[in-house]
């Protein structure tokens, strides 16, 4: 693995805590995203914080599903996703310009279509290499993964439905 590898969010586990090195890059994901300089799909969330209350921003990719954006939670229970429940699911979303949003948690049971829709926009954006890349490094499985194997990660992967408010 090298330096410039992501980090693994593979395991199967509830929560798996940024490294050091992610946290520090967040603020320039930030930057790029609110002002609309990053990848397509790539925006900036802000959601309040569930104790302090202070807004809480991190850059992250909409995922074009269903006829519907939706976000995935790559690092499981992380701490936007516990913000986003306790906010009764209102954010802002921005990419260029602020976008108010009621973020709707997706069911297990159909978090697959997402996934799938996940790992196909990836193949779009980055190419074969990087999405098979991000398939083993986020997911833990192949891009070419089955319903059945996305079915038995869904669980660990929070997906929220992006609405318009």
């Amino acid at each position: 693995m090298s330096v410039v590898d992501p980090q693994t969010y593979s395991a199967r586990t509830t929560y798996r805590r940024p490294t050091a090195w992610y946290l520090r890059l967040d603020g320039i994901g930030v930057a790029l995203t609110s002002l609309g300089l990053a990848p397509r799909g790539a925006v900036t969330l802000a959601v309040r914080g569930r104790t302090s209350g202070k807004l809480r921003r991190l850059p992250i990719l909409t995922v074009p599903s269903a006829g519907a954006d939706h976000l995935v939670a790559l690092a499981g229970e992380s701490q936007w996703v516990r913000n986003v429940r306790a906010a009764h699911g209102r954010a802002s979303l921005r990419r260029g310009r602020r976008r108010d949003v009621v973020l709707h948690e997706v069911p297990v049971a159909q978090r697959a279509a997402v996934l799938r829709a996940y790992l196909d926009t990836a193949r779009e954006r980055g190419g074969e290499r990087s999405a098979a890349q991000q398939a083993g490094f986020y997911l833990g499985v192949d891009l070419d993964a089955t319903p059945a194997e996305l079915d038995a990660v869904a669980p660990y992967y929070p997906v929220f439905r992006v609405e318009d408010v």
